[in-house]
């Protein structure tokens, strides 16, 4: 128990960290979210193992899902905008460029 908990909390850490550090580039940032959405489901996952029930590794495909369809979703919109702004940094990501 206690080392996998430890080891969720440092993947999630580890996501975290990446993030706040590796944010220049769009596609990098989303790597790190992704990161600690897996750690999400790798904590969900083993709740519902160590509960014995159902419910749980059903919340845990759904949060799977979810974060795959975030993926598709952000890739698509690194392509539109280094379509357009023809780069991938969030710099130039600002509300008041269009």
């Amino acid at each position: 128990m206690a080392a996998a908990f430890y080891t969720f909390m440092m993947t999630f850490a580890l996501g975290a960290a990446g993030y706040a550090l590796h944010r220049t580039h769009l596609i990098s940032a989303l790597l790190c979210l992704e990161g600690m959405m897996l750690s999400l489901f790798m904590a969900m996952a083993l709740w519902a193992t160590q509960l014995q029930t159902d419910t749980y590794s059903v919340a845990s495909i759904f949060i799977l899902a979810v974060g795959g369809c975030e993926a598709a979703v952000a890739l698509s919109l690194v392509m539109v905008m280094s379509h357009t702004h023809k780069n991938d940094k969030t710099d130039s990501l600002t509300s008041l460029k269009c």
